[in-house]
């Protein structure tokens, strides 16, 4: 899993990172917490509710099955 660009407000993320769940694989792990999933693709833009990061899709949001 690719984990996006980290900028100093929000972390990218693409539809590659998707799903996506916080913490990701490349956090140091002092920064772990209990994994959670993390939903961006609804609005483009979510944050995790244990350490505050937010996630900012870049790109279309997928569109989802009808």
């Amino acid at each position: 899993m690719q984990t996006g660009h980290i900028t100093l407000s929000h972390v990218e993320v693409t539809a590659d990172d998707l799903p996506l769940f916080c913490p990701t694989p490349d956090m140091s792990l002092w920064q772990a917490h209990p994994r959670v999933f993390i939903p961006v693709d609804k609005t483009g833009e979510a944050r995790c509710p244990y350490c505050s990061t937010l996630y900012k899709f870049k790109g279309d949001l997928p569109q989802g099955q009808h």
